[in-house]
């Protein structure tokens, strides 16, 4: 939100400039539906008066015969201003309440003014003979109106506001006012034109004036509301934030610019057009999506960092869509003109790897001195993809990292600014589009009418400039002194582009990690830090997970505390366990953790548990892994709200950050991370390629067919895997050394599917273990976290351990390969569906089975090490997902390049479908023995 009242005053200039009539005066008004703050307004306190004349006065105003009826809010606003400043009031009013104060009886407390129907607010006869109670009733109707009229300002003002400089499009594109709006729906006309009326406590049109002629009211909201800007607030449900936008927009004069600041806009106004004619002069046919029409944008904006400066903020983190980007880049950023200028030579050669992106997408981080505060401030503009509003929650994300690294709880440090275009709504962060404009389209061609108009309208720049001469501020001497400053400017950082042979996309970072990689082209050594922790480290961390301190706790959560006690007794772990324990030994390292989603504070499945409540007392809460270590990391978990687009923009923004955390959402069903598609494909999975950006985050996804139907049984695992990057036929050149990790570092993310807690253990360390960051997709289980056999030893996880990327048979075939008779590749939980099948059938020694750990990048050394151990086997890929789905696609081609295209690859698994997963339980048992069935066909 904004905090000074000089962003608005340009914002007002902004808008006002590009407006071609003056605003008719009309009356409107609206009949409030209810009070603003209703019942959570807070109650006065008065110093001077005791409760129970209060209580009298009130009781002496319900018994009036002739308020019956009347609105007692409205009586209650009157009888506190009183109380604060009799003069505050008409002087009926205070003749009236000095009367009940004074003990007068119900209907003999008013005083008549000499002649009411002419002025409600004529002076009272002194003598005090008793009012007539419908002319006393006809002062308060008139009164409600009058407020109804103000409120009706407030909350509709905007729907007749003139927001089209061209004159052609009424606001909400409708020229019809509606009913509730009209003047005389409210008992109000001419006649009341030229009467006083009291304004109420929430509305500041009045400035230091307490009382206004109506005419003046209405002259003064229509300058408020019905001007070039329209605000639409009172849906806010919050007394203090509506207030505070009244305040930027009611009181008179507060709009209104100095002779310096109107000189200031100006002159970023100057390069704000400049830069759009310069580029429009030198590319003419080049697609750049200018500012034009919008140029005020620049100095409106510039205000607002200045005035955020002043206030104490030091980092803006920015998003905006394409159109203006440049600009904004140029004018605001201040990124070099001549890296902006070589962006449009389309010969120079490519300086990064991976695909790069257009100019108008991409980012910006910058530190520099705002010479109007002389403060030190840093500014990122995020990459943003032609998705116009995807970009929102990322950058809030971020923003919420840099205030938790700073310690800015208040926001007084950091802030966003979101900027929103092509007809999308402001401030509701992710939108979709309302109208769609063709980017490539001929306006002419569609808007004939409108662009004639455009066409012979003079720009906001020329509009200002003329002002500014007419008020004496500006000289045609200084004008155009400053235009040819700024041309030259741009002609020779154009000379100096020429010099520039190669395009680093590396110099456009939104999110440069100082110190993280080895030098400015991000080379790193490629080891990867040792994942296993000591014994001692296991065993106090699991302890302490598994301990409720001095909380009461629900009798079922005992029993699991129990039970994990007993398993770190044993030295086994399951799920749960070796997730927090992973998360735990971070944290003692210094690493900070987030996790976020929907249900992970309890689990989806009810397993996790890492936020406990207590049963007695309310919003007491206990974080186990908060409380391992004195100096360990903060460790956040938090529920979110249902929105998996919007919630995973955030965690992903907050990944940009801090490489040296670890960020994980977790879906509450897999099948739900489609929602959140346009985050995967624009940003998780090719923001490298794209923008240089690494992020470390980790997207867990329950995932496993169990008879829980077509929405709650994939995580579309085939979806994920399609945009992997490695080559299927290309079988790698070197898989001896530091392979392992070259293989990560060229992969644009990283995809696994667990079977074992130990595995999960491993693989979320080794995400800050490595050298550089990448996305990790894990496909987590439902059934295993609680399976018998899906439980790791303690042995698993000390020093020395790792991360297996696949695990290899271990039973009597793989003791006898040559002999073994089909060789069963699998991931996820299946295979303990099939382990068991084996053994049932008795085919342990005619059978091996061979769980492949991290799909992607594809395991080819070790998958070729599997195959040749076992020369005499039939090769089956077996999955329970259907043909179409799931992993087949993606793992068969890679095992044929593995055994260098010698052998079948045999499918087994659900036939090709449309929906993901059979709707009926029945239905699924079916599937399932049939793919039983197949997996040992004809042995």
């Amino acid at each position: 939100m904004l905090r000074s009242q000089a962003s608005f005053r340009v914002l007002q200039q902004m808008f006002t400039l590009n407006r071609t009539s003056s605003v008719l005066t009309r009356n409107l008004a609206r009949n409030p539906i209810k009070t603003l703050c209703g019942s959570n307004t807070p109650r006065r306190h008065y110093a001077s008066t005791s409760l129970t004349n209060q209580q009298a006065t009130a009781a002496a105003a319900k018994a009036e015969p002739f308020l019956s009826g009347s609105n007692t809010l409205y009586i209650e606003e009157m009888y506190e201003s009183w109380l604060e400043d009799p003069k505050s009031v008409h002087k009926s009013w205070d003749a009236y309440f000095k009367n009940v104060s004074a003990g007068a009886v119900p209907g003999q407390a008013y005083q008549s003014p000499p002649d009411i129907g002419s002025s409600p607010m004529s002076a009272p006869q002194a003598g005090g003979i008793p009012i007539d109670g419908a002319q006393i009733k006809e002062v308060v109707d008139k009164h409600l109106s009058v407020q109804s009229l103000i409120r009706g300002y407030q909350i509709r003002g905007h729907s007749v506001a003139m927001l089209d400089p061209l004159g052609i499009l009424d606001a909400d594109l409708d020229s019809t006012t509606p009913p509730e709006l009209m003047l005389n729906s409210y008992s109000l006309g001419e006649a009341e034109m030229n009467n006083i009326y009291q304004l109420p406590q929430t509305t500041m049109i009045g400035g230091g004036e307490t009382t206004l002629p109506l005419h003046e009211i209405i002259k003064r909201l229509e300058n408020s509301y019905c001007r070039s800007i329209g605000v639409e607030y009172m849906f806010i449900n919050n007394y203090e934030q509506c207030n505070w936008i009244r305040q930027q927009f009611e009181p008179p004069g507060i709009t209104k610019l100095t002779d310096n600041e109107k000189r200031l806009a100006w002159e970023r106004l100057l390069r704000s057009t400049k830069f759009e004619d310069f580029l429009a002069k030198k590319w003419t046919s080049e697609k750049r999506f200018g500012l034009e029409g919008c140029e005020m944008l620049i100095p409106g904006l510039k205000t607002i960092i200045d005035c955020a400066s002043e206030k104490g903020v030091d980092s803006f983190v920015m998003g905006m869509p394409h159109r203006g980007r440049l600009n904004v880049l140029a004018n605001v950023i201040r990124k070099d003109l001549d890296q902006i200028f070589c962006q449009f030579d389309s010969n120079l050669r490519k300086g990064d790897e991976g695909s790069g992106d257009v100019k108008y997408h991409l980012g910006m981080s910058h530190q520099r001195i705002n010479h109007v505060t002389n403060k030190l401030i840093n500014l990122s503009l995020c990459a943003n993809p032609s998705h116009l509003e995807a970009v929102d929650p990322v950058v809030q994300g971020k923003t919420k990292a840099e205030q938790f690294y700073l310690n800015d709880n208040e926001g007084d440090k950091v802030m966003s600014i979101l900027l929103h275009g092509d007809a999308a709504f402001s401030g509701q962060g992710v939108v979709y589009e309302t109208f769609h404009f063709p980017q490539m389209d001929e306006p002419m061609f569609t808007q004939p009418l409108m662009y004639q108009k455009i066409r012979n309208h003079p720009n906001v720049f020329k509009i200002y400039t003329d002002k500014l001469k007419s008020e004496g501020l500006v000289e045609q001497a200084d004008i155009d002194n400053k235009v040819n400053e700024y041309d030259q400017i741009c002609e020779n950082s154009l000379e100096a582009s020429k010099k520039i042979d190669e395009l680093n996309f590396r110099h456009w970072l939104d999110s440069p990690w100082k110190g993280f990689f080895q030098d400015v082209y991000g080379n790193v050594e490629l080891k990867v830090a040792d994942t296993g922790v000591p014994e001692e480290v296991i065993q106090h961390i699991g302890k302490t997970f598994s301990q409720n301190a001095d909380l009461t706790i629900h009798g079922g959560l005992r029993r699991v505390m129990k039970a994990r006690n007993e398993m770190v007794n044993d030295r086994v772990i399951d799920w749960a366990l070796g997730e927090a324990l992973a998360i735990g030994s971070l944290l003692k390292d210094g690493t900070h953790v987030r996790l976020s989603g929907q249900d992970v504070e309890r689990g989806t499945f009810s397993h996790r548990h890492h936020k406990l409540h207590d049963q007695k007392e309310d919003k007491k809460v206990y974080v186990p892994l908060n409380d391992l270590y004195p100096n360990q990391a903060t460790y956040t978990v938090c529920n979110s709200s249902l929105s998996e687009y919007g919630v995973l923009g955030f965690e992903l923004g907050y990944s940009m950050t801090n490489p040296n955390s670890l960020v994980l959402w977790e879906a509450q069903f897999g099948d739900f991370n489609n929602t959140a598609q346009c985050i995967i494909d624009q940003f998780i999975s090719s923001g490298q390629a794209k923008w240089i950006r690494m992020s470390g985050l980790v997207l867990l996804l329950p995932h496993g067919y169990e008879g829980m139907g077509p929405e709650h049984s994939s995580a579309r695992p085939e979806r994920f895997l399609q945009m992997q990057n490695d080559d299927p036929d290309h079988f790698p050149e070197s898989i001896v050394g530091d392979f392992v990790v070259r293989q990560l570092q060229d992969a644009n993310w990283i995809i696994a599917n667990c079977t074992t807690p130990a595995n999960l253990f491993h693989i979320l360390r080794r995400q800050t273990a490595l050298p550089f960051r990448k996305p990790l997709i894990i496909f987590t289980p439902k059934s295993l976290l609680r399976h018998p056999l899906a439980r790791s030893s303690f042995n698993e996880m000390l020093p020395g351990t790792e991360f297996q990327r696949i695990i290899p048979d271990n039973g009597p075939a793989s003791e006898n390969p040559e002999k073994c008779r089909r060789l069963i590749f699998c991931t996820g939980k299946v295979y303990y569906d099939i382990l068991k099948e084996r053994s049932d059938r008795g085919l342990v020694d005619d059978v091996a089975i061979t769980r492949i750990e991290q799909i992607a990048p594809f395991p080819f050394d070790l998958v070729q090490a599997e195959m040749n151990k076992y020369p005499n086997a039939g090769i089956h890929w077996l999955q329970e997902e259907h043909k179409n789905m799931g992993f087949y696609d993606y793992c068969k081609p890679r095992m044929r390049t593995a055994c260098g295209w010698t052998r079948r690859i045999h499918y087994t698994g659900r036939k090709p479908e449309a929906a993901p997963a059979a709707g009926s339980k029945a239905e699924h048992l079916k599937q399932q023995k049939a793919l039983y069935d197949d997996a040992f066909r004809k042995l």
